[in-house]
């Protein structure tokens, strides 16, 4: 299955069935009355978050969405049925946007979750409600109201803990295949990795979600390579793993180079825990090491994210993946970063707000 992260849509809500213009005959009756029922409301039209899907392709082949028409109204004051929903199924993490305004409607971050973007017009009234003591046989009724037509832009935002950020041929893929049961495309070219990727780690008998970005390089935010657009699916992650090769020219002048491209997408990225691992430190000899690690302290020391006063950079990990070296400090201190940013959201929700006497 391909993988489509932004999708188009157009959809419109059922129209309101027209109320009808009935009277009673019966045998024996002169004066019957009118007797037409109400039109039935309008299908609407539900964004609902489905369990087992991870892409928005559906959408690439079926763009248009409309809702039924409510059922006219009938003789015998009888209403007309309500018209059936149209029902768009997007996966965990989705967002749906009003292309014509730009707001968010909704944002899917729960199974089952179901929202309303378009209401079904209501159904218009029979000639029963239009009864008066100086009109006792109304010959009009309503039509039903209109739909509401409108374009969608879909955008998922994959949902993880931790994602894997770095230039590209860091080694991002194969510590995902490694770690996880993922199987993402290796080679020893760039931009290898087209899309991202999700693989379930298990680290100290517990499970987070890691998220394989594809590479960046510098100017993609204004969309050189293949840009920043997959930076969206980091938003919603804890921790941020950022893999340096060693085998770089310069390991410091890399991390600069991924942290300002953070910084230029902005929501928050370059504030996230972050985890800095010199990766493939098998593939270069002691003295390179030695240099590529003085590099990247100096560049984490200047650039990194912010800290709490007085506290210290940490220095850069050491991790060999072929060898499965460094692996295991690696997913625990991604753990730790985790469970810190759910300890500090948790106690955030849980804090009473100030009291404010005006």
């Amino acid at each position: 299955m391909k993988f489509l992260d932004q999708a188009r849509v157009y959809i419109r809500s059922g129209d309101g069935g027209a109320g009808s213009v009935s009277f009673r005959r019966e045998t024996f009756i002169e004066f019957g009355g009118p007797d037409g029922g109400d039109g039935g409301r309008g299908g609407d039209v539900v964004v609902e978050c489905a369990a087992g899907l991870n892409t928005l392709i559906d959408f690439r082949y079926q763009q248009h969405f409309k809702a039924k028409t409510g059922m006219h109204g009938m003789g015998r004051n009888r209403a007309g049925g309500r018209g059936a929903d149209a029902v768009l199924k997007v996966p965990v993490g989705t967002q749906v946007f009003d292309e014509a305004t730009g707001a968010m409607l909704a944002d899917m971050t729960r199974e089952g979750e179901r929202v309303v973007v378009a209401k079904g017009g209501n159904g218009g009234f029979g000639n029963a409600h239009f009864t008066t003591s100086t009109n006792r046989a109304p010959r009009n009724a309503n039509p039903g109201l209109e739909g509401i037509e409108r374009t969608l832009i879909l955008r998922l935002k994959l949902i993880a803990d931790a994602g894997l950020v770095g230039l590209p041929n860091a080694g991002k893929s194969t510590f995902l295949a490694a770690v996880s049961a993922a199987k993402p495309k290796i080679a020893d070219y760039p931009f290898t990795t087209l899309h991202p990727g999700l693989g379930v780690v298990r680290i100290d008998g517990r499970d987070f979600v890691l998220a394989d970005i594809p590479g960046l390089i510098e100017g993609a935010h204004e969309g050189h390579g293949l840009g920043d657009r997959f930076l969206g699916h980091v938003e919603r992650c804890g921790a941020l793993v950022h893999l340096i090769d060693a085998t770089g020219a310069n390991a410091g002048a890399d991390y600069r180079t991924i942290r300002r491209e953070l910084g230029a997408y902005g929501e928050g990225l370059d504030e996230k825990a972050e985890i800095v691992a010199l990766s493939k430190v098998d593939a270069v000899d002691a003295e390179t090491l030695k240099a590529q690690v003085e590099r990247l302290k100096r560049a984490i020391r200047s650039h990194g994210p912010p800290i709490e006063p007085g506290a210290k950079r940490d220095k850069p990990l050491m991790l060999s993946t072929a060898a499965h070296d460094g692996v295991t400090d690696v997913l625990r201190a991604t753990m730790a970063a985790i469970e810190v940013g759910k300890a500090e959201a948790a106690a955030s929700l849980a804090a009473p707000e100030a009291w404010n006497p005006l």
